[in-house]
C-alpha cells in the first residue's frame, strides 16, 4: 500500500474546507483505499491529509488523469505544500484499514535515519515501539512507511488526544532509551493532528 502524507499552511480556510470536500470524488477511481485528515494542535493553519493507494501504479494513473481537475478546487488556498510518498512497511497494532471514522486525533512522526542505521531502526519500531503503542489504550491502529532517502513515517490513530498524551507522558523517555534512538535517528518531527469528520473520503 502507498501512502501520501500532504501538509501544507492555510491561508483561506473557508476556501480550502469548500475545495476539501471536492474530494469525495475520489472512491471511483481505480486503487484507491481512503482518505482523511485535520488540522494540527500545535500549529496554527496547518492542514495534513492521508490518503492510501494500493500501488504506487495506481497512484501514479490517477495524478495523471484525474488529480489536477480534483485539486482545482483548493488552489490559492494555501502555501508550502509538502507532499511525500511512503510504502507501506508494516502495521502497528494489527490489520491496518485507511479509516478515520472511529479516530478523533492522528499522531504523525517523520524521521530521517542515519546511514547504516535503518535496519536497526525498523527492528526496534518493531520490538519496542510496536508493543508499547499496541497496549495502549485508546491507540486504534497505526502503520510504519518507509520513502526514499532513510525517511520513515509512523502514523497512529488515537480515540482521543488525552490518551496520546497519557501514552506520551508515561513512555517515550524509557522507550528512547531503549532503542537507542540517538543512535539511529539524524531529525525527528512530529505532530499531533485532530481530524475534521468532513475530509473523510
Amino acid at each position: 500500500m502507498l501512502v501520501k502524507w500532504i501538509r501544507c499552511t492555510v491561508t483561506d480556510r473557508r476556501g480550502f474546507e469548500r475545495g476539501q470536500r471536492k474530494w469525495a470524488g475520489l472512491p471511483g477511481e481505480p486503487g484507491f483505499r481512503g482518505q482523511g485528515g485535520g488540522w494540527s494542535r500545535g500549529r496554527q493553519g496547518v492542514a495534513h491529509v492521508f490518503a492510501f493507494w494500493e500501488s504506487r501504479s495506481f497512484y501514479d494513473s490517477f495524478m495523471a488523469r484525474s488529480h489536477d481537475r480534483l485539486a482545482a478546487a483548493q488552489h490559492g488556498t494555501y502555501t508550502d505544500l509538502r507532499v511525500t510518498l511512503f510504502d507501506h512497511r508494516f502495521d502497528v497494532k494489527t490489520g491496518f484499514e485507511p479509516r478515520f471514522t472511529d479516530a478523533d486525533v492522528v499522531r504523525v512522526a517523520h524521521t530521517r535515519v542515519r546511514e547504516g542505521r535503518v535496519d536497526h531502526f525498523a527492528l526496534m519500531q518493531e520490538k519496542v515501539w510496536n508493543p508499547a503503542m499496541a497496549g495502549s489504550p485508546g491507540m486504534v491502529r497505526g502503520l510504519f512507511g518507509e520513502a526514499p532517502g532513510r525517511e520513515f513515517l509512523v502514523l497512529s490513530m488515537w480515540h482521543a488526544a488525552a490518551e496520546h498524551g497519557k501514552y506520551r507522558q508515561e513512555r517515550v523517555e524509557r522507550l528512547s532509551l531503549r532503542a537507542q534512538i540517538q543512535a539511529d535517528v539524524e531529525a525527528l518531527t512530529g505532530d499531533v493532528v485532530d481530524l475534521e469528520p468532513s475530509w473523510t473520503v
